[in-house]
């Protein structure tokens, strides 16, 4: 065996680095209790302990040397010791201090001690080693064989003392897996009475008929049940082949166990009537025993039939409505998509877009995939009520409320709004639905102005031939008057005669107003129609300082009254040059676009105010301080009865008049 230390730390006696610490083995129903044990011997010089490993050098012991106190107990508190040699006195701790130590561990105080020293024998000394917790004294020179006999008495004892411990465990163990065992047992006792009592309980109770059976097919027991399922009384098919009551026949390997099954059973009276049967198989001592219940299941079979019946029908039923589902969504999709309202169906709680129909996306200028669960308002409304744009569509129900609405691209529509609260698949939804009424609103107002101009019509027509009578017998007068150049009055008869035309005039274009004027329609080229009042429009406008930009497009021929166009191009240009400072552009254009002719008067004045826009086809209203205000109402008379119409644009950058000429009237 190698023998090793190492100064001020542990050395261990041993062949491996780590050491079985207990093993049992058994032989006789006992085990035989070995264990190599640990020693402790604790000495500050190394000639000591190598003595002491020279003596006690046994395999049966494991060795462990140490020069101090304090490794003493570091050990002391890694390992389990059977006995401890140790030194009195060293340096740090001594003996009797590291001992007190050791002792007031509880896991260590029971160790034995055995002080090994060379220093005095005195009785006080020795009196204080024992009160240390020393179990014996070893004085130096020490005899080897006394002291390897004392350590091993002290290591049987240690051992004695470990098997019992474990003899005493492992009666502790049998005796509580006995008592275990015995509780289990009566516990089984007790579920068998259970069992037993359940079963009978089970048997007599059942409305099965429970039948046992063995391996040659004998009925062994019945349950009551049979009188009342049967007709039978018991002892009639005790040990009578069980095929008696079941019509199947029954062979041992045709069994299948644990599993219902539907069978046809036969009474007593030889009808039949249809049961459940589920087998179960027991083996009681040496021999098979067959358990087969028997339930009666003929109010099943017919509730069954009844069911099968009722399912045909409601199934019948549910493809009917089905159908008429189908068709109802079929109905209402055509009529969402195809209805020309504008409908939307919208979530209450997120406001998110469920579904828009073609003419809201028609309307609003928008994609469906722009729309669908989209969460942003994209349906902005004002009404009387709103003084700013806000949604209205998630607000309680209404009906026909009229708004205006924008669409994407920023244009003002009317619209009547209705709205109502819908459940769809159990979410609170509102279905908005407008009505479009834009050109509606457009007509009536174009229908008022129309009735306006109609009506100053009807008023020209009545007394424009009563007002140019005496006006011209008046003028023939002063006519002669000037010619004769006699008394005080000559001064004044040129501007009265000028008044008289300016009056001439006036009711000239008021004439212009009736809508029972004749027109006199030819086939012919705007362009050449306006040809004649260009050079008029230029001298105008080099006498004001001004420019006249004129594009002459060649265009298709259409409907005009020459007289009437003219009239119309001479009130739009000469509007536009007074509206202009000098040194700004008049631009005259005529074009194609689309399918329409197109006039186009462009002046660089400072444009029309956006609340007079409504106003300015009005008869009498002028700006002007010495307009007429029928100059603008006399060219929408015009373009009305050639079925053409006038729209404006106006900025502070200028004004725009374009005369659109439809596609009815191009020739």
């Amino acid at each position: 065996m190698k023998k090793w230390t190492e100064p001020k730390s542990s050395i261990e006696k041993s062949n491996d680095t780590v050491m079985d610490a207990v093993f049992f083995q058994k032989e006789d129903e006992e085990q035989k209790w070995e264990k190599r044990v640990n020693i402790l011997l604790v000495d500050d010089r190394k000639e000591n302990l190598l003595s002491l490993e020279a003596v006690l050098d046994s395999p049966c012991y494991r060795l462990i040397s140490v020069q101090s106190g304090e490794e003493a107990l570091r050990w002391v508190l890694k390992e389990e010791f059977a006995l401890i040699l140790l030194d009195v006195q060293m340096p740090g701790l001594n003996g009797f201090e590291t001992a007190k130590l050791i002792k007031q561990r509880e896991k260590s105080k029971n160790i034995p001690i055995i002080f090994v020293t060379a220093i005095s024998k005195a009785t006080e000394h020795v009196l204080e080693g024992y009160e240390s917790g020393a179990i014996d004294y070893i004085f130096k020179p020490f005899h080897p064989d006394t002291l390897a006999m004392k350590v091993e008495g002290f290591v049987q004892l240690y051992l004695n003392q470990q098997k019992i411990e474990y003899q005493s465990k492992m009666l502790q163990s049998r005796t509580r897996a006995l008592e275990e065992a015995n509780e289990r047992y009566h516990r089984t006792v007790l579920e068998l009475q259970k069992s037993e009592a359940l079963s009978r309980t089970i048997s007599e109770t059942s409305v099965d008929t429970i039948i046992t059976f063995d391996d040659n097919r004998l009925i062994l027991s019945i349950n009551p049940v049979l009188r009342t399922m049967f007709g039978y009384e018991p002892d009639e098919v005790m040990h009578k082949p069980i095929n008696r009551l079941l019509a199947l026949p029954f062979q041992t390997n045709e069994y299948v166990l644990d599993k219902i099954m539907e069978s046809v059973a036969i009474r007593k009276d030889q009808t039949s009537f249809p049961v459940e049967i589920q087998i179960g198989k027991a083996m009681i001592g040496q021999r098979h025993i067959f358990v087969c219940s028997i339930r009666d299941i003929t109010e099943r079979k017919q509730l069954e039939i009844e069911r099968k019946i009722h399912y045909e029908h409601l199934e019948l039923l549910v493809e009917e409505r089905t159908q008429e589902l189908v068709v109802s969504q079929e109905q209402f999709k055509k009529i969402f998509h195809s209805s020309p309202c504008l409908i939307a169906i919208r979530s209450c709680d997120d406001g998110r877009y469920i579904d828009v129909n073609q003419c809201w996306l028609d309307h609003m200028q928008y994609s469906y995939d722009e729309i669908k669960n989209s969460s942003e308002d994209r349906l902005i409304l004002v009404n009387e009520r709103n003084s700013k744009n806000r949604s209205l569509d998630l607000e309680e129900a209404i009906r026909n409320e009229k708004i205006q609405y924008i669409t994407h691209t920023h244009e003002v529509r009317e619209g009547l709004l209705s709205t109502e609260i819908i459940n769809i698949r159990g979410k609170r939804c509102i279905l908005s639905v407008i009505t479009d009424i834009t050109e509606q609103v457009y007509l009536e107002k174009e229908m008022a102005r129309l009735d306006r101009l109609h009506l100053i019509g009807e008023m020209a027509a009545g007394i424009a031939h009563e007002i140019r009578n005496p006006m011209t017998t008046v003028r023939g007068f002063l006519q002669l008057a000037q010619k004769t150049k006699n008394g005080s009055s000559f001064e004044f008869v040129d501007l009265m005669l000028a008044e008289l035309d300016r009056a001439n005039v006036i009711i000239t274009e008021f004439l212009t107003l009736a809508k029972n004027k004749t027109n006199e329609m030819t086939k012919q080229h705007l362009a050449e129609a306006l040809k004649s009042l260009l050079p008029l429009i230029e001298a105008e406008a080099v006498l004001s300082g001004k420019n006249v930009h004129i594009e002459l497009s060649e265009c298709p021929e259409i409907y005009l009254d020459g007289k009437e166009i003219r009239q119309l191009f001479l009130n739009l240009a000469l509007n536009g040059l007074e509206a202009m400072p000098a040194g700004k552009t008049l631009t005259v254009k005529t074009y194609q676009k689309d399918d329409e002719v197109v006039l186009e008067v462009t002046d660089e004045g400072p444009g029309i105010q956006e609340e007079l826009l409504e106003k300015i086809w009005t008869p009498f209203f002028t700006t002007k301080e010495k307009g007429t205000g029928l100059g603008l109402a006399v060219c929408y008379s015009v373009a009305n009865r050639h079925h053409a119409k006038i729209d404006v644009e106006s900025s502070s950058l200028g004004t725009s008049f374009y005369v659109r000429f439809k596609h009815d009237a191009i020739g």
